[in-house]
């Protein structure tokens, strides 16, 4: 049995509001989703990989202040 997450389950786990994860989908962007008649599934696995494959800012390197 797959174990799939709701709207609002996946917008506490990212901390983002459903009207995001909503435009989102209209936008194509976000993490994959389903759609199980009406409703609107994530997969934990898919959300986990959208999340991986997201940019990361910062540097390993040390900044040096401006002289």
């Amino acid at each position: 049995m797959v174990n799939l997450m709701t709207e609002q389950e996946v917008s506490k786990r990212l901390n983002v509001s459903v009207a995001s994860l909503r435009r989102w989908r209209l936008l194509n962007r976000g993490p994959q989703f389903l759609k199980v008649g009406s409703l609107v599934r994530y997969q934990p696995e898919e959300l986990d990989a959208w999340l991986a494959s997201l940019p990361t800012g910062g540097t390993a390197t040390t900044v040096r202040p401006p002289s």
